[in-house]
């Protein structure tokens, strides 16, 4: 047995006539710190090698069981993601029953269960705790990684991934990841659409035979179970799982940046930029900087309001509406991140007062004040986590799985206490590099990059893909003498089918399908030239919006009312909406053109466009070199790509169309496209 315990230990004193005799000029002086009383835990361990830790709390009568892989983790190369894929695999289905019959069983009992590359968690009602554990261990033992259920994890993971192309956060993300850990370590791999076609089943397969093992896992129970029926269970339910070897791998530690080095990850047309400064950090859990690196980390940017970061970019600033740090410790190799999102004019403001707060740690002693903020807003998260029996499993699996000492939780509020302005300061200067960081930024290469430049000790800006691979940084290409933005617009207007046959269109019908977060919606546009359109878009046959244009008024109709626009920025932007083939027309409508330069998209050469519109906001379209046709618009952070052109009557249309805004994607189908059917003006009607 094994026992975490404190005291609470409560002085009370008399407080009559005290009142007349307090200084209240003087701020109070922090107590000695609490004692609390966190409770017990009981671990055996199986023949097999299974270490299992027990936390009894019968408050309510549900039990969970968490099994926890320890084993290295793997660099996965060009398959990245097979590891991960292993894990969710276990969930699809057993040997003796399918997913469909797992998943019904464990909705009967009202249980969970979940899987992945490194355990399996379970819990439901104390009365349902042996069939629970019948379908645990069916899983761990027998998983049947069905061909069609893998098929269908790499392709949702697929369409998981096309996201990532339009998220700055996302972007950001792995970039960071990638030139703090490099291409070489396990942490710093990313998955991308490529490195899914690479996962074979035999590699998932094959991860589950070489990793799964009891002499090097941890099962934790906890809930309405005492020592002495969990050894019953685990020995009934786990004894005869075969132990074996696991791979072992020694991985390096990730050097610090020589300077400082400015890593930006495009991301055309965005307002705002996400700004991260990281480098790799040693801080192993237990170790005895720990408590006083998060000390040191929440005044500077932690999980408190007042954190410096905080109160410089938002307060001070007004750049964002938040602005937080993180350093994180791990067997491994951990790292230290200060992140925020601004708009793009600031981004170099930004980079600045980050390193400034730095900076400011390393060179001045903080407050006593802030010092002591700091240790009280850690003393109450600590005490609230105690009311969770989960805390003291996990203090419990640390302790084990780490080497912890067995007070190491125990004394966690006096090493807190006896952090000193001097620890905070000696700290910063240990594991803050500002001189020698990544300085990651996703966001609009063509509005941030040379900003960036002075940050870069090699007085470059490396330009990362989304999914943090090198790519080429290169200036706008030259326009071959004499073509303008005229002829880029004549030459698509020819590769659609050429003006006379656009001129002739007065009237248009198209149905297309969208696709979102595994919904469908249609949409079906009218247009009568030369400016009514009607846009209607439906599900299931019920009509959820209404757009209209007719001539003199924009309207907009939804299940919440009715909008109508006479005049102001939405009627000016329904009125251009509503022309039919607007290149045909740029000047008529007030329009500015201006051809940028040749910039390379999606793996063609295009010409950049910019449109100015009457309002002064700008639309950048791409056409290719190759073809003439429009393949991409971005305008306001959002963009459109076009593909798949397919003639009717003479006329190439778009039949593929992804649209990216906001972290989403939706993804349009032209079905049908019907021309100079005869539209009468009275169908352009809100019904």
């Amino acid at each position: 047995m094994k026992n975490i315990f404190l005291y609470l230990i409560i002085s009370l004193f008399s407080i009559s006539q005290l009142s007349a005799q307090l200084d209240r000029s003087q701020r109070p002086q922090p107590g000695p710190a609490p004692s609390i009383q966190l409770g017990d835990f009981e671990t055996f361990t199986l023949d097999n090698g299974l270490k299992v830790i027990v936390v009894e709390n019968r408050q309510v009568p549900v039990v969970s069981f968490q099994l926890t892989l320890d084993v290295d983790p793997v660099l996965e190369g060009e398959a990245k993601g097979y590891v991960s894929m292993a894990g969710s695999m276990l969930r699809e289905g057993t040997t003796n029953r399918s997913k469909g019959e797992l998943d019904e069983t464990i909705d009967f009992i009202g249980a969970s269960i979940s899987t992945s590359s490194t355990g399996i968690f379970a819990s439901s009602l104390t009365r349902h705790q042996e069939t629970l554990l019948d379908l645990m261990t069916d899983i761990l033992y027998n998983p049947s990684f069905p061909e069609t259920e893998f098929q269908r994890l790499i392709t949702q993971s697929k369409s998981g991934l096309a996201t990532v192309r339009n998220d700055a956060n996302a972007m950001a993300s792995n970039v960071a990841t990638a030139v703090v850990y490099g291409p070489d370590h396990p942490y710093g791999e990313i998955v991308t659409e490529e490195s899914l076609d690479n996962i074979t089943l035999d590699m998932v397969k094959q991860y589950y035979r070489e990793h799964f093992k009891p002499n090097f896992a941890y099962l934790v129970i906890v809930g309405d179970i005492d020592a002495a029926e969990a050894k019953a269970l685990t020995t009934t339910y786990f004894a005869h799982w075969e132990p074996g070897d696991v791979p072992t791998r020694n991985w390096s530690v990730p050097d610090l940046p020589r300077g400082r080095k400015v890593a930006l990850a495009n991301r055309s047309g965005a307002i705002q930029s996400v700004v991260v400064v990281t480098h790799p950090v040693v801080l192993p859990p237990g170790h005895d900087d720990a408590i006083k690196v998060s000390v040191m980390n929440s005044i500077l940017g932690g999980g408190v309001f007042s954190g410096r970061l905080m109160q410089n970019l938002r307060e001070d600033k007004g750049y964002t509406y938040g602005a937080r740090s993180n350093i994180s410790n791990d067997r491994l190799v951990g790292r230290f991140t200060a992140r925020t999102e601004v708009r793009n004019s600031v981004t170099d403001s930004t980079v600045t007062e980050i390193l400034y707060e730095m900076e400011r740690m390393i060179n001045e002693p903080v407050e006593e004040s802030s010092l002591q903020l700091v240790k009280n807003f850690m003393t109450g998260s600590f005490a609230r986590s105690l009311e969770s029996p989960r805390t003291i499993a996990n203090f419990a699996l640390n302790i084990e799985r780490f080497g912890l000492p067995d007070d190491y939780y125990v004394t966690y509020l006096e090493k807190l206490n006896e952090v000193s302005v001097q620890d905070v300061q000696e700290m910063a200067g240990k594991y803050l590099h500002p001189d020698r960081s990544y300085i990651v930024v996703a966001g609009n290469k063509d509005e941030v990059t040379e900003t960036l430049i002075p940050f870069s000790s090699d007085g470059e800006v490396h330009l990362y893909d989304p999914f943090g691979r090198p790519a080429e940084l290169t200036a706008m290409g030259d326009v071959p003498e004499g073509i303008t933005a005229d002829d880029v617009i004549d030459a698509y207007i020819d590769a659609l089918g050429g003006r006379s046959r656009l001129e002739a269109v007065k009237d248009m019908t198209q149905h297309m399908t969208a696709s979102t977060m595994g919904m469908q919606i249609q949409l079906i546009t009218r247009q009568k030239a030369p400016d009514l359109v009607l846009v209607k878009t439906q599900m299931g046959g019920m009509t959820l919006s209404q757009q209209l244009f007719d001539g003199e008024k924009g309207v907009v109709a939804t299940q919440m009312g009715v909008q109508e626009f006479t005049e102001g920025p939405e009627f000016e932007q329904l009125k251009l909406q509503a022309v039919m083939n607007m290149e045909l027309s740029y000047t008529q409508y007030g329009i500015d053109i201006a051809l940028l330069g040749i910039e390379r998209v999606d793996g063609q050469n295009t010409y950049k466009i910019a449109l100015t519109m009457p309002s002064g906001m700008q639309v950048f379209d791409y056409y290719s070199v190759d073809t003439g046709l429009k393949v991409r618009t971005e305008s306001n952070g959002s963009i459109a790509r076009y593909s798949d052109y397919k003639e009717t009557d003479g006329i190439l249309f778009a039949h593929r169309i992804i649209q990216e805004a906001g972290g989403q994607i939706i993804e349009m189908a032209l079905d049908k496209v019907e021309i100079n059917q005869g539209l009468d003006k009275s169908i352009f009607t809100i019904n």
